[in-house]
Order: C-alpha cells, then sequence, then structure tokens
C-alpha cells in the first residue's frame, strides 16, 4: 500500500500545483524533496504537507497491529511455558503420594503373609490349582527321606530372627554362609513324593558323610510351608545341573531330577534335629523399593517447585 502512494505522489502534486508550478526546481527536485517527506515522516515544507501526513498515517496503521499483535503472541507464550511446567511439579508430587499407598499395600501384603506362616497347619492336597492359593501355609506330611537325592541350594546364609534382631544396629555383620539341602520326601499317606527344604547347612557340613547323625531314617510326621517355584531374578546364575548348584527354586528341573513331584515345603524349625540341617529358613520378602521412589518423587517435586516460583513469581533469570 505504502509503495502505491509513493508511486502516485508526484502525480498528486502537479494536479494540484498546476502545470510548471514547480519553477526552478523542476520535478526531480521535488521528487527528491517528497521522498525526503515520506521518508522521515513528516513535512520539510509546506507543499505537499497534506500527503506526507496521509501517507505517515497510512505507514503507522500497517505498523501498530503488527507490534501488538506480536506482544501478544510473546505474552502468550509466556503464559503456555509457565503453567505447562507447572506440570512437572504437580506430576512429581502425584506419584510420590501413588508410593506412599503402594508401600502401605506392600508393607500390609508382608505382614499377612507372615502371619500366614504361624497358621495352623493343614493335610497337604495334591490339586496344583490349590497348592498355588497355598503358598506361605503350613501344612503336615508323613513319611521318609530319600537322603541319596540331595539337592543344594545355595549360597544361603542362616536364618536366625535373634541374631538378625542383635544385628540390626551394625553398620556390618558376618552372617554364616552354607546351603539348603533339599531333599525327597516320600508321602506314604498321599503314595507320592515331594521336595522339601530341610533347612540350613554351613560350607563344612554340605557333604551327607559330614552329618550322618542328622540323615533321618525312620518314618516322620513334618510339617512345612509350602513355597512356588521360581522365576530366576536379574544377575542371579543359571542352575548348574550337572554340579547339583542350585540358585533358585526351579520345581520343574528339581522334580525331573529327583523324579519327584513338583510340590516344594520348608520344613519348619521343629523338625530340626542334632548333625542335621537347621529348619525353619522360610523368608517372607517381597519386593519393597517405594520408600526410594518415594523420596525420588518428592524430592523433585521440591526441586521443581522452587525453580518455577523462583522463574514466575520472583522474576529471577535462570
Amino acid at each position: 500500500m505504502a509503495a502505491l502512494v509513493l508511486r502516485a505522489a508526484p502525480r498528486l502534486l502537479r494536479e494540484r500545483r498546476g502545470p510548471g508550478s514547480l519553477g526552478a526546481a523542476g520535478p526531480g527536485r521535488a521528487s527528491q524533496c517528497f521522498i525526503r517527506r515520506t521518508f522521515f515522516g513528516c513535512p520539510l515544507t509546506k507543499e505537499g504537507s497534506d500527503l506526507v501526513q496521509k501517507t505517515k498515517d497510512v505507514c503507522l496503521r500497517f505498523c501498530r497491529p503488527q507490534s501488538s499483535t506480536a506482544a501478544a503472541g510473546k505474552s502468550g507464550e509466556d503464559a503456555l511455558l509457565k503453567w505447562g511446567l507447572l506440570l512437572v511439579p504437580l506430576t512429581t508430587f502425584g506419584l510420590g503420594t501413588w508410593q506412599v499407598q503402594r508401600r502401605k499395600w506392600k508393607l500390609d501384603l508382608i505382614a499377612q503373609l507372615a502371619s500366614r506362616t504361624r497358621a495352623d497347619p493343614i493335610p497337604l492336597t495334591l490339586d496344583p490349582m490349590e497348592l498355588k492359593e497355598l503358598e506361605y501355609r503350613p501344612v503336615r506330611v508323613r513319611g521318609r527321606f530319600d537322603h541319596s537325592k540331595e539337592l543344594y541350594l545355595l549360597p544361603r546364609s542362616l536364618l536366625d530372627p535373634q541374631r538378625e534382631a542383635r544385628q540390626a544396629g551394625r553398620i556390618s555383620s558376618h552372617p554364616e554362609n552354607g546351603a539348603n539341602v533339599i531333599t525327597p520326601f516320600y508321602c506314604t499317606e498321599l503314595g507320592v513324593t515331594i521336595l522339601v527344604n530341610r533347612g540350613f547347612v554351613p560350607k563344612n557340613k554340605l557333604k551327607p558323610e559330614t552329618r550322618l547323625k542328622g540323615q533321618i531314617e525312620d518314618e516322620i510326621n513334618l510339617t512345612g510351608v509350602v513355597r512356588l517355584t521360581e522365576k530366576r531374578k536379574p544377575f542371579v546364575p543359571e542352575n548348574n545341573i550337572e554340579q547339583n548348584r542350585w540358585h533358585y527354586r526351579d520345581l520343574e528341573a528339581m522334580a525331573k531330577v529327583t523324579g519327584a513331584e513338583p510340590i516344594f515345603i520348608d520344613a519348619d524349625f521343629k523338625s530340626t534335629v542334632p548333625g542335621g540341617p537347621i529348619g525353619g529358613q522360610t523368608r517372607v520378602s517381597l519386593r519393597n523399593e517405594h520408600m526410594q521412589y518415594i523420596v525420588t518423587w518428592y524430592g523433585l517435586c521440591a526441586a521443581t517447585s522452587f525453580l518455577w516460583y523462583k522463574k514466575f513469581i520472583q522474576k529471577v533469570p535462570l
């Protein structure tokens, strides 16, 4: 629009002043004068002052909306950034609160499982579906051990609640390392062979001939806690069947090696005999890392809230 006005300006001046009115100055000088007026935005002489003022007004009408639009756009972007970044502390606060609830649920579940191990024992069932619902539940069986097919679950440390309570306040402790002895047990009343974790033995008592006194040959009544198979956890070595070194409970593989059913129980502490494995090695353990998550999420919430306050409330450059 401004270019059209500039091109039409000489013709409009000639029409207004008449032919030859430019005088000695000539058309070239008039055009230069007009251009200077238009460029500086105000008339230098009376000639053409109205037209120059109109040209200035046109330019201002074009320029003013553009600057206002840019300012409005920048303000909108700042508001979007401000409220968008506020979602970060709000989200981390919500995640931290969710982890608080998850930790409470996990602690309640661990307490329920621990109390389940102290329930009165019931007869062992052979129904696989019922067994899945009986983990950590005490059961009773009657039969005899087959010590010729022992398996060794290692490395393991002795589970001693009294010792662990005494060492709870210490920075470091030195639990005794060894293995858990898994022995096939023929149930005379059920007519099947199951797997029984008799308990812990130290490294120097791993071989059966070093603990002959504890190798029970008679038919006995046994109480134990039902355990299910487990998957290999990260960083846990694979089971070495050839060397009889088991690192996790793979009931299908254990049953195949010993010829037993994939049914596994941890013998209770009362099953312990002098010179034999120490029973009662059931560890009620569930993964519970929710406190770490709580600290992480609430820490991020506090840090991002502080930065947001400094940036958008106190207007401190970051």
